[in-house]
């Protein structure tokens, strides 16, 4: 049976170096706010698309 040691605390200055590195590497993961909170502006995914449809698309 393998005990796993404690880690030792890090330091505030080693916690935030590691919280930017991994902010490089990942970038935002999660929104500051979420669609609602936003509320709807109008544009879906696919409004471009449907905004850019060919004539020919409509029939």
């Amino acid at each position: 049976m393998s005990r796993e040691r404690p880690r030792p605390r890090d330091e505030p200055a080693e916690q935030a170096r590691r919280r930017r590195r991994v902010d490089e590497v990942f970038g935002d993961v999660l929104p500051e706010t979420t669609s609602d909170e936003r509320g709807l502006t109008g544009d879906t995914p696919d409004s471009w698309y449907l905004e850019n449809r060919p004539p020919h698309h409509d029939r």
